[in-house]
């Protein structure tokens, strides 16, 4: 009888199409959320367990991992908010007379973190849903809020009430404090992050647009206003700038893949031409061979015509682990990030018969073959082609479908804390936004 080990089985699927593989990571990411009938022990106290709609970033911890040094057994309120997100997208069956019973549990979570929390910008609550005492961003509010937008009409009455009110407390948050620093969505620096600054825009615009009776602040127009104008201020005349006024300015923080988050989940047109001439730079500095930054394994995936794939910004050092090697790593989130943005783009392109012409948005074009006189028609299969070569390079370095939250710059393998729920999350928007340009 023929022997059979895990590590020969592959998923039975296309593997030349990436949107195949969102039926093995949804599940995946679900592992990381809780109920009341699937709970997590908390690592610093054993007897004590989450309470349901806790969505860890990752079940990693230092003790169950000898590589590990670091603890990720908690909520992240912006981690969870774009699980949440694709949660919702999925459309998981309803209870009989209810609403779907993973998003109930999320807003529930998210009203308990609320209540016993001295300030909603607290980015992590522990798995029972008290503050964990870490940074404060002011960031997790609007996406929180516009993941339960998303979710809303997937709630049962009962939880669409207590979604009105975490929403209206998020909100009330994001009007008085929009013009305040603090920690940028790397949870390293301090100032005026565009990451913030683009998601509380699109939050009060989704806000003010709402039909389901969510009240809209007095003087929400005026913030709208503002934030519009502070995200011209990123601009420095090549890129745009992750965080302006840092309070402890690190050096070669950008350009920084968080310019590409912030068009993902946040109000930042994807054909902006200084968004793209951003993009640009941040796949120069990790793919073009010439780049002191580039990832060897980037140059060894070219051959295999996927790739590359996407690290933090030029410098990185955190690896997530033993810091044995120093130097930035590619992470699966960033890159599916990327292929996304590649895709939003070849929507917009699709949608409008119209190539972004701009000069400033040239070198991304060009970077996929397409020129001043490409037409929109031709336009839109290479920037799809682009994303799936991106989304191939994510599972083919996979851990047979696990996504950890890196992979190493040299060999490709995994590293850092395993089963990261935001890689799985991104993977799934980035699928979804390619079938929007390849809708007929």
């Amino acid at each position: 009888m023929a022997t059979y080990v895990y590590g020969g089985m592959g998923a039975a699927v296309d593997r030349s199409d990436p949107a195949a593989f969102s039926v093995y990571f949804l599940p995946l990411m679900l592992r990381n959320m809780s109920s009341a009938g699937y709970v997590f022990t908390d690592p610093a106290d054993p007897t004590s367990f989450s309470a349901p709609g806790c969505i860890v970033a990752s079940p990693s911890y230092e003790g169950n991992l000898s590589a590990v040094r670091q603890n990720y057994v908690y909520n992240w309120t912006r981690d969870a908010a774009v699980t949440a997100m694709e949660i919702a997208a999925a459309r998981l069956p309803s209870r009989p007379d209810s609403g779907s019973g993973p998003l109930d549990d999320y807003v529930t979570f998210a009203d308990t973190c609320q209540r016993g929390t001295p300030t909603l910008a607290r980015a992590a609550y522990t798995i029972e849903g008290r503050p964990r005492d870490w940074t404060d961003q002011n960031d997790g509010p609007a996406v929180q809020t516009l993941a339960v937008l998303q979710a809303f009409d997937q709630l049962d009455p009962a939880t669409q009430q207590t979604a009105r009110t975490v929403m209206q407390r998020n909100v009330d948050f994001v009007v008085q404090h929009y013009q305040q620093p603090s920690f940028n969505l790397w949870e390293e620096v301090r100032g005026q992050s565009f990451f913030t600054r683009a998601v509380q825009l699109r939050c009060l615009l989704e806000v003010k647009a709402n039909t389901i009776g969510l009240p809209v602040p007095d003087g929400t127009d005026t913030v709208i206003g503002w934030l519009r104008q502070a995200l011209t201020e990123h601009w420095d005349g090549a890129r745009y700038v992750s965080v302006l006024a840092p309070e402890h300015p690190r050096d070669r923080y950008d350009p920084n893949i968080d310019i590409v988050l912030a068009a993902i989940y946040g109000a930042v047109d994807v054909t902006d031409p200084r968004l793209l001439a951003t993009a640009a730079q941040i796949r120069r500095q990790w793919a073009d061979p010439a780049s002191p930054d580039a990832y060897p394994v980037n140059a060894d995936d070219a051959a295999r015509d996927m790739g590359p794939l996407f690290g933090r910004y030029p410098g990185d050092v955190y690896d997530g682990d033993t810091d044995a090697r120093v130097g930035d790593h590619p992470w699966a989130l960033c890159t599916a990030a990327f292929a996304q943005l590649c895709y939003e783009v070849g929507a917009a392109v699709k949608a409008s018969g119209q190539v972004p012409q701009d000069a400033l948005a040239a070198p991304f074009l060009d970077q996929l073959g397409i020129t001043a006189t490409t037409a929109a028609a031709d336009a839109v299969q290479p920037l799809v082609d682009a994303g799936d070569r991106m989304l191939r390079a994510v599972v083919f370095h996979s851990d047979h479908l696990e996504l950890s939250e890196q992979f190493d710059g040299f060999t490709g393998y995994e590293k850092s804390v395993r089963n990261l729920t935001w890689s799985y999350a991104a993977y799934l928007s980035a699928v979804r936004a390619r079938a929007r340009a390849v809708a007929a």
